[in-house]
């Protein structure tokens, strides 16, 4: 028992920082648990969320003794008393809306505001109720500077949720500030089809742009989709654009740099994006069952890049400073040869 209380005592100050990401692990193997397939989905799923856990952590290995927790040694402190039961609400908001009605009265309230996609709606509420209670967390645990942060993914749990609510109040490519940019993107995914050899046609239904892709060598072999703006990847370049505009904006790097680093990453976030329609035509000309690739896979791409792009920036940066401080080295001047004497 002394050893385990000297650990603590060690380890106290690591143990903290750890607080608000052991509240959210545990909320969600209780998700885990009572719906595993909502975890296989990345669109109007769950697997943001890992993301979300993957982001907290990798903020904690950034910010290194920089992060300090506030000391709960006092507990009557204002700052505790708030803070150990902030720790529970995540847990206690899935016991409030799995087993005593609040997903279900979330769902009525849609359905009587004539929101199309109601059913839907506990979870984009889910996504906004946690990037709160994780908010108000690492405020209470590390003060404004937590906040500053643990920006990263506090804005990337939001936006998710924000982009769920958005598609379940205008589905179908309704919201026609993300739809704007989608016919480009059709257009771009149809050449890129155009030049692995099969033939394309582009319509418009509605708000959304009828892509037609079909292999001139089969014509049985053919696929059409309308392509409305989650299907086109704008959730991932609204994401990309939030984290990396806050990622960038902590680093101690030129702003020309910072320029460079967004404009390279949204372009090859705007590429995957591409490609992956691309593929889901591929895939419905083949076997007609694309909804896999669609709600994880075809995501999973774009947001794997963007959750590991930070790590890129790190890592170019370390290896810019080495080559720097490697060329700024003087060079020793060659001795002339000395005479012999003998």
């Amino acid at each position: 028992m002394q050893s385990v209380l000297s650990f603590l005592k060690e380890h106290e100050n690591t143990l903290l920082k750890l607080l608000p990401l052991a509240a959210f692990a545990v909320p969600f193997l209780w998700l885990y648990l009572l719906q595993p397939a909502s975890f296989e989905l990345m669109w109007k799923g769950r697997t943001f969320q890992l993301f979300f856990i993957w982001l907290i952590a990798l903020e904690l290995i950034l910010s290194g003794e920089s992060l300090q927790p506030n000391r709960i040694d006092k507990p009557f402190s204002a700052k505790t008393i708030a803070f150990i039961p902030a720790l529970a609400f995540p847990t206690l908001y899935v016991v409030s809306a799995h087993y005593l009605g609040l997903n279900t009265a979330i769902t009525e309230a849609s359905r009587q505001n004539q929101i199309p996609f109601a059913d839907s709606m506990p979870l984009s509420t889910e996504y906004l109720v946690f990037a709160a209670l994780f908010c108000l967390m690492v405020f209470l645990q590390f003060g404004k500077k937590g906040l500053k942060d643990f920006s990263v993914p506090a804005v990337f749990l939001g936006i998710v949720g924000a982009l769920y609510t958005i598609d379940n109040v205008f589905p179908y490519g309704q919201f026609t500030p993300f739809q704007l940019l989608v016919p480009t993107t059709a257009s771009l995914a149809a050449s890129a089809l155009n030049l692995m050899g099969y033939q394309t046609s582009l319509a418009t239904a509605g708000t959304m742009p009828r892509l037609t892709a079909t292999d001139p060598a089969n014509p049985l072999r053919t696929a059409t989709f309308d392509i409305a703006w989650p299907c086109a990847g704008i959730e991932s370049l609204l994401i990309f654009t939030v984290v990396a505009l806050l990622f960038l904006k902590r680093m101690s790097i030129s702003w020309k740099a910072k320029i460079a680093y967004f404009t390279v990453g949204a372009a090859v976030t705007y590429i995957i994006n591409i490609l992956r329609i691309a593929t889901i035509f591929i895939i419905g000309m083949d076997s007609g069952d694309v909804q896999m690739f669609h709600f994880y896979y075809g995501p999973l791409y774009s947001i794997a890049w963007i959750v590991s792009y930070p790590l890129l920036i790190l890592g170019s940066q370390t290896l810019w400073r080495k080559i720097a401080r490697k060329n700024s080295q003087p060079t020793k001047e060659p001795q002339p040869p000395q005479p012999n004497l003998s």
